[in-house]
């Protein structure tokens, strides 16, 4: 399994490509000379900003006030060029390594062999087998180790992005598109189709 592990990184932020509404999230850790970008989905930029945050503040719970934890300015910086994207995220992970007095992100690729979703009887059982074979085995890892301050920094930054896209309508609270917006609140139908 390919492990892309910055310990530490100069960089590791959350940034995104494109236009509100049409964005691309990334991650992207910059280190030793190498670049390393994953996209993923807004909602998974936001959880883990959320989850960093509970992390940190069961840390301080638990153990008091760990070493790092001081404060560390936000990276405002763009996201390096040229932004390949190395893979797409289908995990995220997170852990506290109290020895190092480190926050440990890991986010592993999307699983897209689709063996689960191939079958759907027993006919075609001898089918799946064969496909189980010829899909990769390994699946690609981003693995970043932070100081507490590091990753209050990195939970900042990614908040501030993701609720840089769209406005959101003041009456249904759905994102408002430059082209046009159907509310829901105004016309009383919402089909399920726009949810």
């Amino acid at each position: 399994m390919p492990v892309f592990q910055f310990n530490p990184p100069e960089r590791f932020i959350a940034g995104t490509v494109g236009q509100p509404g049409e964005r691309t999230f990334f991650l992207q850790a910059v280190g030793e000379g190498r670049i390393t970008s994953v996209a993923l989905e807004k909602a998974q930029v936001e959880a883990l900003a959320g989850r960093i945050e509970e992390l940190l503040e069961e840390v301080h719970r638990r153990f008091g006030a760990p070493p790092g934890d001081d404060s560390t300015p936000e990276d405002e910086g763009p996201l390096e060029q040229p932004i390949e994207q190395d893979f797409r995220v289908g995990t995220l992970a997170l852990a506290w390594d109290a020895e190092a007095a480190r926050v440990i992100i890991e986010a592993q690729e999307v699983d897209e062999s689709g063996v689960e979703e191939l079958v759907e009887d027993d006919d075609e059982e001898e089918e799946l087998e064969v496909f189980a074979e010829e899909a990769p085995a390994h699946r690609d890892v981003l693995r970043v180790y932070l100081t507490p301050g590091e990753a209050r920094s990195f939970a900042g930054r990614a908040l501030k992005v993701v609720s840089a896209g769209r406005p959101d309508c003041p009456l249904c609270g759905r994102p408002l598109d430059p082209a046009g917006h159907i509310c829901a609140r105004q016309n009383g139908y919402r089909p399920d189709r726009l949810v």
